[in-house]
């Protein structure tokens, strides 16, 4: 699984890594870079929560197979469309839209999947090394897509295309061992009692509205990364994707240190003093003029940002029972993948009137506030 997904993965950030760049470069606008960014990830939110009661009532793989049919239909059909020659920019957003639709429902039967792969006492580090898996490929992604962009952009989203086929031929392969339990209940009330488990966990709620926060303030700093390459170092594609390396392996590295630590005591904590570095980070990139102090801030900040979410990602998992994971983890989902939409598309409007950097500059400030205010004010997470 860990192979499959890898191979899925590099696809995917090769497609990413061309798309933002030729949305900047077809429109020229930073708003419609976020928008992108934004109709890819919005159908998490609207979504997820239906993904998870299936996740929970019908076998996960079946409904990982069919979120990986549509996600290689749509880049197979925008390679078409590049290769032909007539893409415009509503077709890339439109395709983004049905990508992430199909994610919504992937999403929560992968989270759910992954803990009945392993035994409990393992799971924090087998979180750990699936999201070296993703980092990984947001190491190699940008690099082969590099390659592949200077071919034609088709190349880019062909070879995602194919590359989905090792994720299909695991899903095959594996053997779960949750078996789902069969229910006349209704969608909502399967949801209903999703949100009752939640809310018996006060813990579990003040995660969920970190992981919200947190992603909301932070990822914009990776999603606007081709605006700091060509505006403010005046670079290119390979610049772009000198920033992106240096966050995968960043992230690596962080990923790395997690599941060599998994069964440290005091996570919560960690994981907030790491959020409070994090935005000190993110706020020196957004300010930082030399090349070399840039490519090193985003460096460290791809290590906390990795290991801040693996770590508030494990304390949920830990806490969910098998039975109501596909509906807790599509909540999580919702949260953890809901800022970023959101984020993109606030970033990029504040981005028009003011500048890239002034405006990541005050998230990284947020944020760095944010991780103080859990460690001082609500401490639920802090005692974890």
């Amino acid at each position: 699984m860990w192979i499959g997904a890898c191979t899925s993965s590099i696809g995917t950030l090769m497609q990413t890594f061309a798309q933002a760049w030729l949305v900047l470069q077809l429109s020229g606008s930073s708003f419609l870079l976020g928008l992108d960014s934004f109709l890819g990830t919005i159908p998490i939110v609207l979504f997820s929560l239906v993904g998870g009661v299936f996740a929970d009532r019908t076998e996960r793989q079946k409904i990982l197979l069919g979120s990986q049919y549509v996600q290689m239909a749509c880049a197979f059909l925008l390679a078409i469309l590049f290769a032909t020659g007539v893409v415009r920019i509503w077709h890339i957003l439109v395709l983004s839209f049905v990508v992430g639709t199909a994610q919504s429902f992937g999403g929560p039967a992968y989270s759910a999947l992954i803990p009945s792969l392993v035994k409990a006492e393992d799971l924090p580090n087998a979180i750990a090394l699936n999201s070296i898996q993703f980092n990984v490929a947001r190491v190699l992604g940008p690099t082969f897509g590099g390659v592949a962009l200077i071919l034609g952009a088709a190349w880019c989203f062909a070879l995602n295309g194919v590359s989905f086929i090792a994720v299909i031929i695991s899903l095959m392969i594996i053997r779960p061992k949750f078996v789902p339990t069969k229910t006349g209940e209704s969608v909502v009330d399967s949801m209903k009692q999703g949100f009752h488990f939640i809310r018996k966990q006060g813990t579990m709620e003040a995660l969920i509205v970190l992981a919200f926060l947190m992603t909301l303030l932070a990822f914009p700093v990776l999603v606007f990364l081709p605006v700091f390459a060509k505006d403010v170092f005046h670079g290119g594609p390979n610049l772009y994707t000198l920033f992106l390396v240096c966050s995968g392996i960043g992230s690596i590295c962080g990923a790395l240190t997690v599941a060599g630590t998994g069964h440290r005591k005091n996570q919560g904590r960690s994981a907030l003093l790491m959020l409070l570095a994090l935005g000190a980070l993110i706020t020196g990139f957004a300010l930082s003029r030399s090349l070399v102090l840039s490519c090193v801030l985003i460096f460290f900040s791809g290590a906390l940002l990795l290991s801040v979410f693996a770590t508030i990602s494990s304390l949920v998992q830990m806490i969910t029972s098998d039975q109501m994971r596909g509906r807790v983890m599509s909540v999580y989902n919702v949260a953890f993948r809901g800022g970023m939409p959101f984020g993109s598309l606030i970033v990029g409007a504040l981005v028009r009137q003011f500048t890239a950097p002034t405006v990541l500059a005050w998230n990284g400030a947020l944020l760095a506030a944010l991780g103080l205010y859990f460690l001082v004010v609500q401490r639920k997470v802090a005692t974890l």
